[in-house]
């Protein structure tokens, strides 16, 4: 009985969620947690409004009064200005020249809250701090100091922020009309945890002692008692629960995703299927600690996840189609017969304008250590490329304004991304192994060069600085022509094979796909009888002929009831000849007298 009411319940606020338009997921890996002791944080932007492409904001240095204009991220809205910093950093992407790395999901909060009560939104929080910031404590100091000054612009936020040692989650909610500024929590990641959020706050209760791994708004808990969002003793103060209380969209659309990548790292958090499925309240802690260290290319394959092998497996069921597709199309929530319903969302999922994963290391100079591998379009479907934080320009079919969502050019890597995807979804069984293969070979020749990339680039560090930057620079360009051209000639390989429903031979002959055997037990028991081929006699005398021609061998062989039923398939042709009627009558008859001797003699 608990479950069906827990279910009820959430299923009554699932369009919430379902209405949200920007829906990404982060993954957090601390050191300790990885192969190599790098910090890494991935990223993915989500939304059917986002647009692939590498930002780059150059390092700069200003004049005293100079002010900054603030243009909302998502929009081009212009929100207002701020006083420019004196000195800028370097930004490659969403990662600086100091391996700072700035990720985020949208979890909305309480609708009222979700009022502008300034001019900071949260995509420009993140590109201000990246320029402003040598470490993940100083960008947490940074935005939240903006927004307490200048006001908040955007709803609720979670944010990964990391640097070569550490990371964190903050998470942020505007205060609503009249309120200027943000109420927020930032805990710092355990060293050898992971973690995750996917559009939902994920900080419950938090250390109020502990400035070493948690920082807070002085009155984030006093704000929420004068909202009546709280009311317990402030150790019991839970932070999700009072700004961004859960539903079941918030579960099975957002925490979901998180568990599908705890999952995969550590083999008890099976456990919190219920969860998932709204049958139980135990959240999944903050973090966790993997069963195995994890490299750059294990996060790589994390993101690439559509729940396969459990439950909610997308390449399962009627509305996968034929060749097992892990996609449903919008919108999320549908209604029939008057009754709600829902489609999974997942990690991989078509709407990805860009994502990363970000490689922040200690043990080398930031110039070298900071790697940020970046690819566009669907996780499932993209090529991360290195792409070095302390480089000084970027690649073109990669650089901002090289087309739009309004504007298709063959020049973008979003768009070619975008049409090997698209080619592939209706056909993903039949390419997806073509698809792997090609992804391993491209990124895996990355991987196979960056040892020796960077001894090179260090090499080079220990005489000029900028000879080295310039080396790493040459090379992320050149990797991503790469890719882009690559990529390109592998969609071109696409369409010329599997074009018109068919797959071609290594000679480009073209052969059958056709569909299993559990397609075609669908369609027969959908509409057999009406797709059942079909004999159509098309010359009667010849059909006639041939009957009575068999059935007069059959019946001078003594084979009566064989002969009989070919003297009445002549009759089907021509029902008034004489001829097979007198036969099968004799025949009759014999048939007849063989029964009645039969049981005289036996």
């Amino acid at each position: 009985m608990m479950k069906k009411v827990l279910l009820r319940f959430f299923i009554a606020a699932i369009l919430i969620l379902s209405n949200e338009s920007y829906s990404c997921t982060n993954f957090i890996i601390t050191k300790g947690a990885s192969v190599d002791g790098s910090v890494m944080i991935s990223y993915t932007a989500d939304s059917y409004e986002a647009y692939g492409e590498l930002y780059h904001y150059p390092a700069a240095v200003y004049q005293n009064g100079a002010w900054l204009e603030i243009y909302e991220w998502d929009t081009g809205k212009y929100l207002g200005k701020i006083p420019q910093a004196a000195v800028t950093y370097n930004v490659i992407g969403n990662m600086n020249e100091h391996q700072v790395v700035i990720g985020e999901t949208t979890f909305g909060g309480r609708e009222e809250l979700g009022v502008a009560n300034g001019i900071l939104d949260y995509g420009s929080m993140i590109y201000i701090a990246l320029q402003r910031s040598k470490t993940a404590r100083e960008a947490i100091k940074v935005m939240t100091d903006l927004v307490s000054e200048f006001g908040y612009y955007s709803s609720g936020e979670s944010f990964s922020i990391g640097d070569a040692n550490e990371a964190w989650i903050l998470e942020l909610i505007g205060k609503g009309e009249g309120n200027k500024g943000a109420v927020w929590v930032a805990v710092k990641i355990p060293d050898g945890n992971i973690s995750a959020h996917a559009n939902q706050s994920r900080i419950t209760t938090f250390p109020l002692n502990d400035s070493e791994n948690c920082l807070y708004a002085p009155d984030v808990i006093s704000f929420a008692r004068e909202k009546g969002y709280f009311s317990g003793k402030d150790s019991e103060f839970d932070f999700s629960a009072a700004y961004a209380p859960l539903d079941f969209g918030a579960i099975r659309f957002c925490d979901a995703r998180v568990w599908s990548l705890f999952r995969r790292c550590n083999s008890r958090m099976e456990k919190y299927i219920s969860y998932i499925k709204g049958e139980s309240l135990e959240r999944m802690p903050l973090s966790i600690k993997p069963d195995k260290k994890l490299s750059v290319h294990d996060v790589m394959g994390l993101m690439r996840d559509h729940y396969e092998g459990t439950e909610l497996d997308m390449t399962k069921g009627v509305a996968a189609g034929p060749y097992h597709m892990p996609y449903r199309w919008r919108p999320l929530t549908w209604q029939y017969n008057g009754e709600e319903y829902f489609h999974e969302r997942p990690i991989s999922t078509p709407q990805t304008g860009f994502s990363f994963v970000s490689q922040a290391r200690a043990h080398l100079p930031r110039e070298v250590g900071g790697v940020l591998w970046f690819g566009v379009d669907d996780t499932y479907f993209t090529v991360y490329t290195p792409m070095y934080s302390s480089m000084s320009k970027t690649p073109y079919n990669y650089s901002k304004g090289v087309g739009s969502l309004s504007q298709f050019t063959w020049d973008s890597a979003f768009w070619v991304f975008n049409f090997v995807a698209n080619f592939s979804y209706p056909r993903y069984s039949i390419v997806i192994d073509e698809v792997k293969k090609n992804q391993n070979e491209i990124e895996g020749k990355y991987f196979a060069q960056q040892e020796n990339i960077e001894s090179t680039a260090l090499s080079l560090l220990k005489n000029s600085k900028g000879e080295a930057i310039e080396y790493l620079t040459n090379y992320s360009i050149s990797s991503a022509e790469q890719t882009y051209k690559t990529w390109k000639q592998f969609g071109e390989h696409l369409i010329l094979k599997y074009m018109d429903g068919l797959s071609k031979t290594e000679f480009f002959k073209p052969k059958n796909i056709g569909y299993s055997d559990e397609v075609k037990k669908m369609i027969v028991d959908e509409s057999g009888e009406s797709l059942k081929m079909k004999t159509i006699i098309t010359d009667q005398t010849y059909a006639y002929n041939e009957s009575i021609k068999k059935a007069d061998e059959l019946l001078a062989e003594k084979k009566y009831s064989e002969a009989k039923s070919f003297y009445e398939k002549a009759l089907v042709v021509k029902p008034n000849e004489n001829y097979p009627k007198e036969k099968i009558d004799k025949i009759n008859s014999i048939l007849s007298s063989i029964e009645e001797l039969h049981k005289n003699t036996f």
